[in-house]
């Protein structure tokens, strides 16, 4: 084999099926870092302005035009970006969720992925063999995720608006999988921006929200509520959901809060809710479902992999959340599949 050939795992070099698959596996994260380092450079912001040339982004954004071309070739391919005529512009979703400034923007989400899980991933394999987060080992400390997200203003806004722009692509959805109707108040634990009660506030006209979660989140959820309309339907507290009592509700919700969580952790607040809760009362779980069988989705397995590097939590099965809502007093559990980024779970005191 020709050194060429040994640096080379392009996608589309022929090969036979099962090979294929591995090129791709190698070619992932990649194209993972590719994508990344787009979105930090600014490269979907300046083009939304108007398209341009590689030499025109490589003087605006001060980076050699040679090695740009290339990163702008793997978003061309990638489908993010097109090229006509030598200028390069936008696509839809780079357009929808790459650009920081849009209102669906991922960008956040995907910043945090690029500076601080890429190195925690980069220690899988000794999380792995020792069953633990890799905050202390890969950045000197024991920081938790939280203080990262939150490490400035400008951390905390670009995350919470990345997350804002995950949940609008799984919280209509999710509050349509149940009928809610019959419940007053809403009260959503660790609701960052408030996707998800504002949608069931739209959804559910007679529905009060709340949205609780820590007091440096509180400012940046008002103004979520207040660009949404629904100042009148929807107050926002500041709280610990676990040190703190709980605003009343007949419905509480959990969206991507639990799977952050080791077992005994998750029945500790889920007591805490279930003794809050009047007799007809709910808890809404929002959470990517792994398989019965153990043999997926895949990105679930992922995201409970990335649990493993970054949190105590994991990713579970509808029936191992049933034996902790069970095990706090909750008397069933109804399961919805999505086809979303989250799958939907109530459970009925």
């Amino acid at each position: 084999m020709t050194s060429h050939d040994a640096t080379s795992s392009d996608a589309d070099v022929e090969a036979p099926d099962d090979a294929q698959l591995i090129f791709e596996l190698l070619d992932g994260f990649r194209a993972s870092k590719a994508a990344f380092t787009a979105v930090s450079l600014g490269v979907f912001d300046r083009l939304y302005e108007r398209p341009a040339s590689v030499a025109q982004l490589a003087n605006e954004l001060k980076v050699a035009e040679h090695a740009l071309e290339r990163l702008l070739g793997v978003c061309v391919a990638k489908g993010l970006l097109t090229l006509q005529g030598g200028l390069y512009s936008n696509l839809p979703p780079a357009d929808r969720f790459l650009r920081l400034e849009s209102p669906e923007t991922l960008g956040g989400y995907v910043l945090y992925s690029d500076r601080v899980l890429y190195r925690l991933w980069g220690r899988l394999e000794d999380a792995v063999r020792e069953g633990t987060n890799r905050w202390e080992q890969e950045f000197g400390g024991k920081e938790n995720l939280f203080d990262h997200f939150f490490a400035t203003d400008d951390d905390k806004r670009r995350f919470l608006a990345g997350m804002h722009g995950a949940g609008l692509l799984s919280s209509p959805a999710t509050v349509a999988a149940f009928d809610l109707s019959r419940f007053k108040r809403m009260v959503d634990l660790g609701g960052g921006t408030g996707h998800l009660v504002t949608e069931a506030c739209r959804r559910y006209p007679k529905l009060r929200g709340v949205v609780f979660d820590l007091p440096s989140v509180q400012p940046l959820a008002e103004e979520y509520v207040l660009a949404a309309g629904l100042e009148d339907h929807i107050e926002v507290l500041a709280g610990d959901f676990f040190t703190d009592e709980l605003p009343p509700a007949d419905l509480y919700a959990v969206g991507r809060i639990l799977h952050d969580w080791a077992d005994a952790s998750i029945i500790q607040l889920l007591c805490k809710v279930h003794a809050s809760l009047p007799e007809d009362g709910a808890l809404l779980i929002c959470e990517k479902l792994l398989n019965e069988e153990r043999d997926g989705p895949a990105t679930a397995y992922l995201q409970s992999l990335n649990m493993l590097v970054c949190t105590e939590g994991r990713e579970r099965t509808a029936s191992e959340y049933e034996v902790l809502v069970k095990a706090a007093g909750f008397r069933e559990l109804e399961v919805r599949r999505t086809g979303k980024p989250v799958d939907v779970m109530l459970a009925l005191k």
